[in-house]
Order: C-alpha cells, then structure tokens, then sequence
C-alpha cells in the first residue's frame, strides 16, 4: 500500500536512495540481496464441508464451490516471507507469532540454510523494532549472534515506504493463492509449502525498473530544498 511520506524529509529520501542503490547491483550469488517481511494470517474453519463445483453437464449449468457463510474463528498465524528478486526464490514460513527471536530464528534459518555459502546476505526491510542484528542476541548466544550478524548487510525501507519492499509483492501475490478459509496450522503450513514450490519450480524474478534518478524527478517535491 502506498502511504504519503512527510514532505521534505530528508530521512525519507536517504533511506529510498540507499534501498534503490542496492536494487541496481547485479546478481552476485556470494552476496544475495534479501528482501523480508511479514504479515498475519486469520485462521477460520469452516463449520460445514464445502459443496464441491459441479461441472456443466447440458442442459443443466455448471456451479462453483460453495461454502457455508458460519466459520470458526482458531487465532492467528504470522508469515514470515523472504523473497530473492533477482535469484527467483523465496521462502514463507508460518510461526506463532512475530517477536524478535521468531525474526531472528526466521534469519538464521536462510543463513544455514539456502545461503550457508554466501559472504554476506543483503537484507532489505521496514523499520519494525525486530528487525535488526539486537534481535539475534535476544535468540542467541554471543558468539552465534556475533556470527550470524557479521553476515547481514541490513538496509531499511524508509518510513511510509515498505512499497519499497519487494518482500510485499510476494505477500500479495500468496494472499491472492491461498483459500480464503485455512483452519489450522497443519493446514497452512501445507498450503504455504505448496505455494512456494510452485513459485521456485516457475523461477518467477522482480524486474525492479524505479531508480535514484526516477526518484528525484516523480518524488522531487520529497526532497528537501537546498539555498546556495
């Protein structure tokens, strides 16, 4: 969603042109570029089986699925996606919630993981308080955070700028691709499995086109004006 920054805000535009700088560096397997973030996720259960669709058999016409209009309401799930742009891969994963030490664990996970043989992983994210190095002390011992943290070069989306957040596109498209009732974790956690292998086995890539230069001439009035 786009949201209007402050106008004339100098952090604004430091932290958009740091974010779109690191857009236009190439593909570099030693040093991937990241993008994180999360959302949360109802979880409903239908009261009744749905009504499976029914094909059309003439004369009489096809029908879609149909489901009851009562539910069930079971809590909530937070997803943490990670999502490589230029690599055409990512990663969602449900926790009980979104702390620090869900951030940092989720963190950890791509480190030993997908990219246990990168130098350094460039992470792209909002400001939320958890998403910083301190967050893998609150999960870790010192010498596992210390580790952890000289492998993450951590650039932040600016406030009223998560659209700058490819991680959100990902998010978009797996709301769309999910049911619209999911009851369980067992449940979510298949249908989030499925999603992704589908998603890695297409290799679908972000081509990001708005640069630095675009910036200060669409967004120029975001710009602080300089005398002398």
């Amino acid at each position: 969603m786009w949201c209007i920054p402050p106008r004339h805000s100098a952090e604004f535009v430091c932290k958009m042109e740091d974010v779109l700088e690191v857009y236009k560096r190439p593909h570099d397997p030693r040093r991937p570029q990241v993008c994180v973030d999360e959302t949360s996720r109802q979880l409903v259960a239908e009261v009744r089986p749905a009504l499976p669709p029914r094909p059309a058999l003439p004369p009489a016409p096809g029908a879609p699925a149909r489901y009851d209009c009562e539910y069930e309401r079971r809590g909530s799930a937070s997803v943490f996606m990670a999502f490589e742009p230029l690599g055409g891969w990512r990663h969602a994963e449900a926790k009980d919630s979104r702390t620090r030490r869900d951030w940092a664990h989720f963190v950890r996970g791509l480190l030993e993981g997908r990219y246990r043989d990168a130098e350094k992983v460039v992470l792209v994210m909002d400001q939320l308080n958890t998403h910083g190095a301190e967050s893998l002390y609150e999960a870790f011992p010192p010498d596992v955070a210390r580790a952890l943290a000289e492998r993450l070069e951590i650039h932040h989306t600016p406030k009223h700028g998560s659209w700058l957040n490819m991680a959100e596109v990902e998010l978009s498209v797996l709301a769309r691709d999910l049911p619209h009732r999911v009851g369980g974790r067992d449940e979510l956690d298949r249908h989030l499995s499925a999603w992704e292998r589908r998603r890695n086995d297409a290799g679908a890539k972000a081509n990001w086109q708005f640069t630095t230069a675009d910036a200060r001439v669409k967004l120029r009035k975001l710009y602080p004006t300089v005398d002398g």
